[in-house]
């Protein structure tokens, strides 16, 4: 039933109210004949991998129904409930009944909060980088011999403040690092903090790595076959109109660790190339020290 408000707006029933969804209840809901858009398996599992993982919450955003809970279609929420059935979950969730069907086109229309905005409420400084870095190391450390694309290259904005909390102070240094080196020889500024990050343990004095970072970022006195110097180049090269595939954060923090690697072994090198299979190397590890100090 709908009323009018002083102001001659309609105003619908609509009631709403936490409900404990069980898979059997989500079974039963997505069972009815509705009118949804299409689904996307990708984001089913993100939800149900965050379900299984302990970081669902209950917030106003559940599922709404074309009438009461016990005969009414799903208007909106079906990928939610699909993760509940994928994870075997009971879950929390919002349930608002009688929604009227024709307020379907409006719905999730809304910018979705993405991982930097997450970051930026948390007063994290340059937060769209942080939260690239947070992501693109997990996937130079889970993928080095896959794509970085598709659903599996995802990550929630729930994971990303994850991974951060683990290391926050490294992340931060990273991200400033790729910052600075971004506009000093053009490389992306992800794939500069992806490359520091995965290269700069605990075990590498910081002495190198300032020494590494000051040639790198200026150039100055760098000899042929200075991995720094072939990295400069490598991404100089990048810059060309037919170089796309260089251009790629996955290939330039490939890049940079390579060099890192010939670098650190005291290894001569003019020419920098990822292998023709697009493996991404692993870094060179030292024995025990803090990480290196920014530009």
């Amino acid at each position: 039933m709908q009323d009018m408000d002083s102001s001659g707006m309609e105003q619908w029933n609509v009631a709403g109210r936490a409900v404990p969804m069980t898979p059997s209840l989500a079974s039963d809901l997505l069972s009815r004949k509705t009118s949804n858009r299409r689904l996307y398996r990708g984001h089913v599992a993100a939800l149900a991998d965050s379900m299984l993982r302990g970081n669902w919450q209950l917030t106003h955003q559940g599922i709404a129904l074309d009438g009461p809970l016990e005969t009414g279609g799903v208007v909106d929420g079906q990928h939610r409930l699909h993760a509940v059935v994928k994870s075997g979950m009971t879950i929390p969730m919002m349930v608002f009944e009688n929604v009227p069907p024709e307020t379907f086109p409006v719905l999730d229309t809304g910018l979705r909060r993405s991982a930097a905005d997450a970051l930026s409420l948390n007063g994290e400084k340059d937060p769209a980088l942080l939260a690239s870095t947070v992501r693109h190391v997990h996937l130079y450390l889970n993928f080095p011999t896959e794509s970085w694309t598709g659903s599996r290259a995802r990550m929630t904005n729930d994971q990303v403040l994850e991974a951060l909390a683990k290391d926050p102070d490294g992340y931060r240094q990273a991200a400033s690092i790729g910052r600075q080196l971004g506009p000093k020889i053009f490389i992306i500024p992800t794939a500069a903090a992806v490359g520091y990050y995965v290269t700069v343990d605990a075990g590498t004095p910081p002495r190198r790595v300032d020494e590494w970072l000051s040639g790198l970022a200026s150039g100055a006195f760098l000899g042929p076959g200075d991995s720094r110097l072939a990295l400069r180049n490598a991404i100089a090269a990048s810059q060309g109109r037919s170089s796309h595939r260089r251009r790629s954060t996955r290939v330039q923090a490939g890049l940079y660790v390579k060099a890192w690697n010939f670098w650190l072994d005291g290894r001569e090198v003019s020419t920098l190339r990822l292998p023709k299979s697009g493996n991404l190397p692993q870094p060179v590890r030292l024995a025990a020290s803090p990480r290196g100090e920014a530009l």
